[in-house]
C-alpha cells in the first residue's frame, strides 16, 4: 500500500449535499418562522422544497432506512406514503426553533414536529425540518432537510421504559415472557424451552440492550454468549484500553448508567462492571446463557422458524453438551467483522527471535521493559498499545503507520459531543440529534468541522507532521464509522508522545520480511524489535459468520453489513434483510442504545402478524446518481 495515498472518493463524497450558505440574521425569531410550516406538514407541495433537498426516513413510512435525493423524488414518495400509511395529526413544534450555525456561513433554521401513522398498525413518530431562505424570494423558507423517525407503537409497550427488580423478586422482572426463572438458572445453567421468540448471539452492548428492549416489549428470548460473564466483552480487552467517547453517550437503555462521578473516559472496566450490573438491576439473567456458543443453524422456509444447535460448556466440569432450540428471529451482536485477526504476511518469520502477538491477544507491555516494541498499525488500538509500551518502559517503541490517518483531537471532540449529550438532554432525543441527519450531511460537517479543528490546533498536528507522522486532513468521523467502523485515532494522549519522540515513526516504506531482530524494509532499512504487536483490525464482515453457522443460501440473502449503499446508509445492520428472521446490529455503545430499539419493535410487529411494509421504490428514481 503506497502510504502517501490519499484516500479514493467514496459513496459519501459522490452524494448530491450542499451545506447552505445564505446569510441569515442573527435578530430573526425562529419560532415565527417555523410556524408558516405547520400547516403545510399534512399537505407538503414541491415548492415547499429546495429543488436540492434531501429526506431521510428511519422505519416511520418507509420500513427501513432510506434517504431520498431531490424535491421531484421526495414529494411523490412522501405522498405516497403517507396515504398508505395513513398519516395523521402533523403538529410543529416552533418552542424547539433554532438557528444552526455551523460556522464558514453554514446555517439553517431547524425545528421538530411529530405525527402518528395508523398501519400497518398505530404508531408515533418524530421527525425535524432544516429550513433555508429561498434565494429567488424574499422572506420565502424551504425546507432543505425532512427527517422522519419510529418513535413508540402504543400497543406494543413503551421500548423506553423497564422497571428494575430487586434481588429478592428477580424472577419476576416485567414483561419478560421467556419462560425461564432464577430458580432454575444455577450458575447460567437453565433449563431450555423448546421454542423463544428471538435468540441474541452476543451479550456485548448490542446484545444487552436488544435484550433489554425485547424485554421491555414483552418478546421471549434468551441471549448467548461465549465468555463466562457478562461485561467480559470488554473485561478481557488489553489492560489499558477505554471507550474514547465521552461518558454521557455511553450509557445503556432506561438510565444513566454512568454517574457524574465516574471518569469522562470510562476504562474497560467501568464498562464491564456496568454491564453486569446493568442486566442484574433489570432483571435480564434469567435470559443471558453464558459460556454457550452457536455451532450451527438452519431456517425452515415453509414455517419460518430457525432451529439452532447450542453449545454450553460447563465450565467448572470442562465438558460442553449441545442442545437444539428453535426462535423465529436471530438477532447476530457479536460485532461487524468477523473477529478473526488480520495479519499482514511477511516472509522469514520462524527467524524472528521476539514474540509476535495480534491486538486481541494483548494485555500490557509490563513483562517487556528494557525490551524494543513494535507496534503494527495507527488506529486507536495501535496507538494505545504503543502508549502503554512506553508507560511500561520499554526501551524504543515504534509504530509501522503504513498509510496515512486521520487524528481526531479530543478537546475538539468533546465539544462537540457534549451539545448532544448532556445530563439536561434525555437520551432519545439525543440520539436522534446523532443519528437522525443523512449520512451525506454528516460528511459534509465533518469536513467542514475538521477544516476548522486544524485551523484551530495547529501546532498539535504541525508536531505531528515533524515527528513523522503521515497525517490524514482530508476526512471526517462519519466515513470511518459508516464505511470502516475505525482506523482513526481520538487522540487521548499517544499524539504528544509522538510528538515529543516517546513514540517513534516508522514510514515511507513497507515490512517484507522478519528477520532474527526485528523487520526489514522495502528500502533497505531494518527495525529492531523484541515484541512486535499487530493491531491491524479483523477480516471479512459479519456474513462471513452467518456463512459458517447458516450457509450459503442464508448467507446469500443476508448481505454484507456495513459500509455504505447507494444512497448513503449502512449496509445490512439494524434493519430488515434480504433473510426474514435474521438481523444484525453494531457498533459502539450509542449505536446499540438507539438501533436496538428499533429492531425490537421491527421483531414485535412481526410476531404480531403486522410488520412494517418496507418502501423498495424505483432504484432508479429514488437514488442519486453517482
Amino acid at each position: 500500500m503506497d502510504s502517501s495515498r490519499r484516500y479514493q472518493k467514496t459513496a459519501l463524497d459522490s452524494l448530491p449535499c450542499l451545506l447552505p450558505t445564505r446569510h441569515i440574521p442573527d435578530d430573526i425569531d425562529p419560532s415565527s418562522i417555523s410556524r408558516i410550516f405547520n400547516d403545510k406538514l399534512a399537505d407538503l407541495g414541491e415548492n415547499d422544497f429546495t429543488h436540492d433537498a434531501l429526506w431521510r426516513d428511519m422505519f416511520s413510512l418507509s420500513g427501513t432506512i432510506r434517504t431520498f435525493y431531490a424535491a421531484k423524488v421526495i414529494l411523490p414518495t412522501w405522498q405516497s406514503l403517507c396515504q398508505e400509511r395513513k398519516t395523521t395529526s402533523f403538529k410543529l413544534r416552533p418552542e424547539t426553533a433554532f438557528i444552526n450555525r455551523e460556522g464558514a456561513g453554514v446555517a439553517w433554521l431547524e425545528v421538530l414536529f411529530t405525527f402518528n401513522m395508523e398501519l400497518p398498525l398505530q404508531a408515533s413518530c418524530r421527525g425535524y425540518l432544516c429550513l433555508v431562505p429561498d434565494g429567488a424570494d424574499e422572506g420565502k423558507w424551504k425546507i432543505w432537510i425532512m427527517g422522519t423517525i419510529l418513535d413508540q407503537v402504543p400497543e406494543f409497550g413503551d421500548i423506553d421504559r423497564l422497571d428494575t427488580v430487586s434481588s429478592s423478586t428477580s424472577d419476576l422482572h416485567n414483561n419478560a415472557t421467556s419462560g425461564t426463572s432464577k430458580e432454575e438458572t444455577g450458575s447460567h445453567q437453565q433449563t431450555p424451552q423448546p421454542h423463544y421468540d428471538c435468540v441474541i448471539v452476543g451479550v456485548g452492548q448490542s446484545g444487552l440492550c436488544t435484550a433489554g428492549r425485547l424485554q421491555a416489549l414483552g418478546v421471549s428470548y434468551i441471549c448467548i454468549d461465549s465468555n463466562n460473564e457478562v461485561g467480559d466483552s470488554w473485561r478481557l480487552r488489553y489492560d489499558s484500553s477505554k471507550i474514547h467517547t465521552i461518558r454521557e453517550s455511553s450509557h445503556l437503555p432506561f438510565e444513566r448508567t454512568f454517574t457524574p462521578d465516574y471518569p469522562e473516559w470510562l476504562s474497560k472496566d467501568d464498562l464491564a462492571d456496568a454491564f453486569k450490573k446493568w442486566s442484574e438491576r433489570y432483571g435480564l439473567t434469567p435470559n443471558i446463557w453464558l459460556s454457550t456458543t452457536l455451532e450451527s443453524g438452519s431456517w425452515d422456509e415453509l414455517t419460518k422458524i430457525w432451529t439452532l444447535k447450542l453449545r454450553r460448556r460447563q465450565v467448572d466440569a470442562n465438558i460442553s453438551d449441545i442442545i437444539t432450540v428453535t426462535s423465529s428471529h436471530v438477532v447476530l451482536a457479536i460485532g461487524i467483522n468477523s473477529q478473526i485477526p488480520s495479519y499482514p504476511e511477511y516472509a522469514n518469520k520462524s527467524q524472528f527471535q521476539g514474540t509476535v502477538i495480534h491486538s486481541k491477544d494483548y494485555k500490557n507491555a509490563s513483562k517487556w521493559k528494557g525490551k524494543h516494541g513494535v507496534v503494527v498499525g495507527t488506529a486507536n488500538t495501535g496507538h494505545d498499545i504503543a502508549e502503554d509500551m512506553v508507560n511500561h518502559g520499554l526501551a524504543s517503541v515504534t509504530i509501522v503507520q503504513r498509510s496515512k490517518t486521520y487524528v481526531i483531537s479530543q478537546s475538539a471532540y468533546q465539544k462537540h459531543a457534549l451539545t448532544q449529550y448532556n445530563s439536561q438532554t434525555d437520551m432519545n432525543t439525543a440520539d436522534i440529534k446523532s443519528f437522525a441527519y443523512p449520512n451525506a450531511l454528516s460528511r459534509k460537517l465533518g469536513l467542514l468541522a475538521n477544516h476548522i479543528q486544524y485551523t484551530a490546533q495547529p501546532d498539535l498536528y504541525s508536531d505531528l507532521k515533524r515527528a513523522g507522522f503521515l497525517l490524514e486532513q482530508d476526512d471526517d468521523l462519519t466515513r470511518h464509522i459508516c464505511e470502516r467502523l475505525g482506523g482513526h485515532y481520538m487522540d487521548i494522549g499517544a499524539s504528544k508522545k509522538i510528538a515529543d519522540g516517546l513514540i517513534k515513526m516508522k514510514t515511507g516504506s513497507l515490512p517484507v520480511c522478519y528477520t532474527d531482530t526485528g523487520l526489514l524494509f522495502a528500502d533497505g532499512s531494518h527495525l529492531k524489535a523484541d515484541v512486535l504487536v499487530f493491531a491491524t483490525g479483523f477480516v471479512g464482515n459479519l456474513r462471513d459468520i452467518v456463512r459458517q453457522m447458516f450457509g450459503d443460501k442464508v448467507a446469500d440473502r443476508a448481505g454484507d453489513c456495513w459500509g455504505v449503499d447507494d444512497e448513503g446508509e449502512i449496509k445490512g445492520a439494524f434493519k430488515p434483510l434480504g433473510q426474514p428472521g435474521l438481523w444484525y446490529i453494531g457498533g459502539g455503545i450509542n449505536h446499540a442504545r438507539f438501533y436496538s430499539r428499533f429492531i425490537a419493535m421491527q421483531i414485535k410487529a412481526a410476531l404480531e402478524g403486522k410488520s412494517f411494509p418496507v418502501f423498495h421504490g424505483n432504484e432508479q428514481d429514488t437514488r442519486p446518481k453517482l
